[in-house]
């Protein structure tokens, strides 16, 4: 498995036709890609975090990230990349969120940390209704600081 460089709309397109359970984001900072033989076998999309509190400048956020199934070790070797490329570009802390159900296991090589549980629930409203296309359990948010 190799790093590559990819544009956001093909990391994009990725996640669009390969993610479990979400579309691409809006848009995004950088994007990473891996690939395997001469083909992407997985990327991450590096953006703005996405709660507004903690936008502040020098935080990013890792808002996708996709690796096809029978890879070990991709999804721990592109956080570790986006961690590498962010503090390079001045950011002092990376986040991002995985569904509660899921280890992190993947996180924890990449030597992010866990900071706790958050989020989750419908966005429906009795007075703007929305139909869910995205897991409504609680995440986990996991960080990379600078020391």
């Amino acid at each position: 498995m190799e790093l590559q460089p990819i544009t956001l709309k093909e990391a994009m397109r990725f996640v669009d036709l390969h993610h479990r359970h979400h579309k691409a984001p809006q848009g995004g900072l950088f994007a990473i890609g891996l690939e395997e033989n001469g083909s992407v076998i997985g990327v991450a999309i590096v953006g703005r975090p996405v709660a507004r509190m903690l936008d502040n400048g020098y935080t990013a956020e890792i808002t996708r990230l996709c690796v096809l199934d029978g890879f070990p070790n991709a999804c721990s070797m592109l956080y570790s990349a986006c961690w590498r490329a962010a503090r390079a570009m001045g950011y002092h802390r990376l986040i991002t969120y995985i569904l509660k159900s899921e280890s992190g296991s993947s996180l924890y090589a990449a030597n992010f940390r866990l900071v706790g549980e958050c989020g989750g629930g419908t966005w429906n409203r009795t007075s703007r209704q929305r139909v869910d296309t995205h897991p409504i359990e609680q995440k986990k948010l996991f960080e990379a600081v600078t020391k």
